[in-house]
């Protein structure tokens, strides 16, 4: 049997509701398209009691941040016997925390930019002292948050402090990356298969909310070799450089073993960076990224032939197939 009463959850209470809602208000309108039958509820609190007077067949997560994609709603749509989309309660809280995405990497044997952790707790001059140990410049980031909110990137150690107070606005507990010169690759995994890999050309220096959500200068660029090569349409997007064959498998291998890595189910997003020595580097996996059609998961799936109401439908299919099998009983 096929779900067919979609509650679509979007909102919720982190500080990338504004993104969410405008997810969910995409997805809604995509699987009414399909012919499903398809209420929203906007989140705004960790109870969500209003799943307790719809019909609900499975549940489309289209929350991001907290409680979102940190596994909060999942362990709440389990205890209520609710499928849903996405990934399970423990590959979402790992996927959603930085720190523990990178361990997982590197006991994988994944590459990933090396990096400390400085907590609020720290003295500015220990903290300044292991940064300049790590050598700068440097991408400093909140552990738990998404849409690079609460980002800097710190070239100078003079800005060291205001950087901090930024960053320690969204959590205790901060992530300092090696700064990786180079081309910022990400690619979408739908149903345990790579999608074609999409080149970000920030308007800004590096990938931040500005240049995600504000400016319309930053570009999105379909690799172009190797969808030829596929013969896979590309759409109206450019195409910007090339990599080679070889390359682009290595790229989609790395996203799949990433996303296999952390235990990800149904779909995700991964972000990877390309230095000028061939060098690929993991930086993080997305379990809900962006749903709106100009988002970067259905663009990568437009550009395999699926469109975004597809995609949608496509996941709730894989939600309703895989009912109430979580990471959590797999480890």
């Amino acid at each position: 049997m096929k779900p067919k009463n979609i509650v679509v959850l979007m909102g919720g209470i982190s500080p990338e509701r504004e993104i969410s809602l405008r997810s969910g208000n995409a997805v809604a309108r995509a699987l009414k398209g399909a012919g499903f039958n398809v209420s929203c509820v906007d989140v705004k609190d960790e109870k969500i009691e209003e799943l307790d007077h719809v019909e609900v067949d499975a549940a489309f997560i289209a929350l991001h941040g907290y409680f979102g994609e940190d596994g909060g709603v999942q362990q709440l749509l389990e205890s209520k016997g609710i499928p849903y989309t996405g990934s399970g309660i423990n590959a979402s809280k790992l996927a959603m925390d930085k720190l523990a995405t990178k361990k997982c990497f590197i006991k994988a044997g994944l590459k990933t930019p090396d990096y400390i952790t400085i907590t609020e707790f720290q003295e500015l001059a220990e903290v300044r002292h292991e940064i300049i140990n790590l050598g700068l410049p440097v991408i400093l980031k909140p552990t738990r948050n998404g849409s690079s909110i609460g980002i800097s990137i710190i070239k100078d150690i003079n800005d060291l402090s205001l950087c901090l107070e930024k960053a320690f606005e969204f959590g205790y507990e901060l992530l300092v990356e090696k700064y990786i010169q180079g081309r910022e690759f990400t690619v979408g995994i739908l149903d345990d298969k790579a999608l074609p890999i999409i080149e970000i050309k920030p308007a800004t220096e590096f990938f931040n909310y500005e240049a995600k959500y504000k400016d319309d200068r930053t570009r999105y660029l379909i690799i172009e070799t190797t969808l030829e090569e596929n013969g896979i349409v590309s759409d109206n997007l450019s195409s910007v450089g090339f990599l080679s064959s070889s390359l682009y498998r290595k790229a989609q291998t790395l996203a799949l073993s990433a996303h296999r890595t952390l235990g990800c189910k149904g779909f995700s997003r991964v972000d990877i960076l390309f230095d000028d020595r061939d060098n690929f580097y993991l930086l993080e996996v997305n379990t809900i990224p962006g749903f709106t059609e100009k988002s970067l998961l259905p663009k990568a799936a437009k550009a395999a032939g699926v469109s975004f109401t597809s995609l949608c439908e496509k996941i709730v299919d894989l939600a309703f197939q895989n009912t109430f099998v979580s990471i959590d009983e797999t480890t």
